[in-house]
């Protein structure tokens, strides 16, 4: 699974092969073969491996925290530490998901899974709870969990801002935009 990692990091799903992948692990293109029926069959275990990775992780982060607002905080922070400690995981993850393929031959960027994604659905739970708890205000819920995942990518796909922002900065705004954004106005 690394060496799929690294192969797709260093040259992308459309060059990356068995045999490239086996070369950067050190094995044969026979004993990949072996555990997977061809490259579709491990970019989908792959693809399997990154989404729980990055959720574990994140799901840890939050779990540690009580409040509605400290869970929306730890969300947020651990998102984007897990994209700044591993950034080759994260291009693996986006040339998967926009160059692969389900078994049935839908593009995954095309697929309509998103009661699946397990850190949108516990992302979508910190601001219910919130909004149940009386501490957020009055918004739907799918909206501002699309919006908090879309600022916490862009950060992942814009280079440029990661050299003009470093990830600490671009996390405490995002979180203070966040927190005014999802906060229970005081007239109701």
């Amino acid at each position: 699974m690394q060496a799929a990692i690294r192969t797709l990091d260093e040259i992308g799903y459309a060059r990356a092969s068995l045999a490239q992948i086996a070369k950067r692990a050190g094995i044969s293109t026979a004993l990949i073969s072996y555990h997977f029926a061809d490259k579709l069959d491990l970019m989908n275990h792959l693809l399997i491996n990154l989404l729980q990775s990055t959720s574990r992780y994140v799901t840890e982060r939050v779990n540690r925290e009580q409040t509605p607002e400290q869970k929306l905080n730890a969300f947020i922070r651990a998102s984007l530490e897990y994209l700044r400690d591993h950034p080759d995981r994260s291009i693996a993850l986006i040339e998967i998901i926009f160059h692969a393929r389900t078994p049935d031959n839908v593009p995954y960027y095309r697929m309509d899974d998103e009661d699946k994604d397990p850190l949108l659905q516990l992302l979508r739970n910190i601001l219910r709870e919130g909004q149940q708890q009386g501490v957020f205000g009055d918004f739907h819920p799918d909206a501002m969990a699309h919006f908090i995942q879309g600022a916490i990518n862009e950060y992942m796909l814009d280079n440029s801002m990661a050299r003009r922002l470093d990830l600490d900065t671009y996390s405490d705004e995002l979180i203070r935009i966040v927190n005014r954004a999802v906060k229970k106005n005081s007239r109701g």
